[in-house]
C-alpha cells in the first residue's frame, strides 16, 4: 500500500488522463495556468469479499482516511462509503460496491467468474487501485453484464481505477457559479450529463454537482475491440452549513444521477 497520499493520488490521476483524454484538456481550460483543486475521486466494485469496498478502502485508511457517510442506491443496487482525510487539504473518496446477489444468477456467476481470476496479492499491492483489469473478457459477457447493470459491465471492462476527478468549483478561480462552468464546458464543446438536469443537487442540499459524459475508448475483449463509455470528469460546488464550514457529504439523490455519466446511451 501507498505510504504517500500524494504520490497515490498522482497515479490514479495519471491512469485517469490515459482512460479520459478530454480531462486533460478541460483541466487546461479551467485552470487557466491557476492550479485545480480536486474535490474527490470515485471508485467502484463488486461487494465479494475479494475486492469488496472495504479492500478497496484500506488502501485510504492505511493513510489516514475515515469513513464518514454511508449511502444506498436501491434502483441501481449499489452501496456506498465516504471518506475524509483530518487534512481537509486532501481529495474525499467516494467507493460504491455492486450488491452483486441481488442480480440474475448469470450476472452472479458471470462476476464470481471475473473475480476468481484476481490474484489476493494483487489486492493489497500499493498499484491495486489504478491497476485496470485482473480478467479476461469476452464481449458476449460485457453485453449481457449490460442488459442488467451498467456498472457491472463499467467494472467488468476496466476493472480497477478511478471512475471520475472532481473539480472543486469552490477553489476554481474566475467561476462563481456551477452554471459558469457548464457554459464554458459547452461552449468549448464537451458533452454534460443531462440525467436529472444538467445540475444535481442544490444550495438547499448544501451540493450543486454536473459532470460530463464519460469518453469512449476502444477497449480490448478477447474476441474483439469495442469503443465503450469510459470515464467522466465532475464538478462540484459546495455550500456552508450552519457553522459556516463547507458541507462535506455527498447527496445520494444526486450521485445516483452522477452514475448515469458512464451511460452507453450514443
Amino acid at each position: 500500500m501507498h505510504t504517500d497520499i500524494n504520490a497515490l493520488f498522482d497515479a490514479l490521476w495519471q491512469d485517469y488522463v490515459e482512460m479520459t483524454p478530454s480531462a486533460a484538456k478541460i483541466h487546461q481550460l479551467l485552470a487557466q495556468g491557476d492550479s485545480i483543486i480536486n474535490d474527490h475521486i470515485a471508485l467502484r466494485t463488486f461487494n465479494i469479499d475479494k475486492v469488496n469496498l472495504s479492500v478497496l478502502a484500506k488502501h485510504f485508511e492505511s493513510l489516514g482516511y475515515v469513513a464518514c457517510g454511508d449511502y444506498n442506491f436501491e434502483a441501481k443496487k449499489l452501496k456506498a462509503k465516504h471518506y475524509e482525510h483530518p487534512d481537509n487539504t486532501q481529495p474525499k473518496v467516494f467507493i460504491s460496491e455492486l450488491l452483486v446477489e441481488e442480480f440474475s444468477p448469470q450476472l452472479q456467476a458471470s462476476i464470481k467468474d471475473l473475480v476468481e481470476q484476481i490474484d489476493e496479492a494483487a489486492t493489497t499491492a500499493d498499484n491495486f487501485l489504478y491497476s485496470g483489469r485482473h480478467w479476461q473478457l469476452d464481449s458476449a459477457t460485457y453485453q449481457a453484464l449490460l442488459a442488467e447493470s451498467e456498472y457491472a459491465a463499467w467494472v467488468a471492462a476496466f476493472g480497477y481505477r478511478a471512475n471520475h476527478f472532481t473539480v472543486s468549483i469552490n477553489h476554481l478561480p474566475g467561476f462563481e457559479t456551477i452554471e459558469q462552468v457548464n457554459d464554458k464546458l459547452k461552449l468549448a464543446g464537451f458533452t454534460l450529463n443531462t440525467a436529472g438536469g444538467e445540475v444535481k443537487g442544490s444550495p438547499e442540499v448544501l451540493l450543486e454537482q454536473s459532470s460530463t459524459m464519460a469518453d469512449k475508448l476502444d477497449v480490448q475483449f478477447k474476441d474483439s475491440v469495442q469503443r465503450i463509455p469510459s470515464c467522466f470528469y465532475e464538478f462540484a460546488l459546495r455550500y456552508p452549513k450552519a457553522d459556516g464550514e463547507l458541507y462535506t457529504g455527498f447527496v445520494a439523490a444526486s450521485a445516483d444521477k452522477i452514475f448515469e455519466s458512464t451511460n452507453n446511451a450514443n
